[in-house]
């Protein structure tokens, strides 16, 4: 029997359980453990990618949970924590070889704990630092693919159009097949900045599966994009499915920022974030632009008819919205058991038994996408207007 499940597939560790580096710029807190109790509560994802659980000290940390029986390695590939989440652990990767013109940032997910120690080991040879977070890799793409598929993982492509260290940001000139192998990439990862229609005005992408992730450096950005899948169970050979539309298994919905919160929507001045409308800046005078993806999209838009795809919901986070605080947020988690439940399913009239109404009516904007943005870019987001 089919059942549906929410799933971030994006989530970095910051440190290890003995408090070492491993994404340098996220949260110290950010632990593999941490980021697992986070998921049930106050979040209520049932699947979470976690990147970087090729550091050794991350291995050490799951094998310990799996001793202790926190973590049970599932027969369909994946872990159950606690008898509620399921981890599917991966890495993400910096690519940058001979046939790149820029650098890449891709994903690769595992099934089991042997699978992930196997890359683990072949990737020490081929980085700087085993220990941290996307690191290069000092091998070609395509050999990269072939390694992650022979231990029977998943290959993605990270936030494809983000304007540095992706795919179409600056990776590659105009297709994809210059670099990567196509029948090797098992879905895309659009990236906070793109949707679905923004995508598939790029008729190469028309046939794989969509992510909509949340690239979460802390545990409050967990969720703050995410996707409802419907699987047999919440396993990795399920996701893999859902991947390939195979056996019924699909994405129900997309959630995601609207790509106007985005930090990098519309091109503006890297130096104080002014829309361009000109060669300089109006109002710094620079003369250094960061391109945005809706222009870089519009550069590599080609026609085509795209597929039928799941809906795309412009969900504002409830970290954006205005007015809402910690105490108020907390209040919620609480009454209403997790973000999940608060987003999808509590009804107007439970949330203003809670919160004044002008803050439920905004929750229920949020949902739809009803809210007046600003848009971000050059590297700062995009925000709710104020009312």
């Amino acid at each position: 029997m089919m059942k549906d499940y929410f799933a971030d597939l994006h989530i970095h560790i910051g440190r290890t359980y003995t408090g070492k580096p491993v994404k340098i710029t996220a949260a110290k807190n950010l632990t593999l453990t941490n980021i697992l109790k986070a998921a049930r509560f106050p979040k209520g994802l049932d699947i979470v990618g976690v990147i970087d659980c090729h550091s050794p000290e991350v291995i050490e940390e799951m094998t310990m949970l799996l001793n202790a029986s926190e973590l049970v390695e599932l027969k369909e590939g994946g872990f159950r924590f606690q008898e509620d989440v399921t981890l599917i652990p991966g890495t993400e990767m910096e690519l940058l070889d001979e046939k790149c013109s820029g650098p890449i940032h891709v994903l690769a997910y595992f099934p089991t704990l042997q699978s992930l120690t196997d890359f683990s080991a072949w990737l020490s040879k081929r980085v700087t630092n085993i220990q941290l977070s996307t690191q290069r890799v000092y091998e070609s793409a395509v050999t990269v693919q072939e390694t992650v598929r022979s231990l029977g993982g998943l290959f993605i492509p990270a936030h494809v159009f983000t304007p540095f260290k992706s795919l179409y940001g600056k990776g590659v000139k105009q297709s994809l097949t210059e670099v990567f192998a196509q029948d090797q990439i098992d879905a895309m990862e659009l990236g906070l900045s793109s949707d679905t229609a923004m995508a598939d005005q790029m008729n190469e992408l028309h046939h794989y599966v969509f992510l909509s992730n949340s690239d979460a450096h802390s545990l409050p950005k967990m969720a703050r994009e995410y996707q409802k899948v419907r699987l047999a169970s919440p396993t990795f050979r399920s996701i893999q499915k859902m991947m390939h539309r195979l056996d019924g298994h699909h994405i129900v919905e997309n959630y995601g920022l609207n790509p106007f919160l985005g930090k990098y929507y519309r091109t503006a001045c890297a130096k104080c974030f002014t829309v361009k409308e000109g060669d300089t800046c109006s109002e710094c005078g620079s003369k250094k632009f960061t391109k945005g993806v809706s222009e870089r999209i519009a550069e590599l838009a080609k026609g085509g008819t795209p597929p039928t795809r799941p809906p795309y919901i412009h969900q504002v986070p409830l970290d954006f919205l205005p007015g809402l605080g910690p105490k108020t947020k907390e209040t919620l988690y609480h009454h209403f058991g997790s973000e999940m439940n608060i987003l999808h399913r509590v009804t107007r009239e439970d949330l203003q038994a809670v919160i004044k109404p002008q803050l439920s009516d905004l929750i229920l904007q949020a949902r739809k996408g009803g809210l007046e943005l600003e848009a971000g870019g050059g590297g700062r987001y995009g925000k709710v207007a104020k009312r």
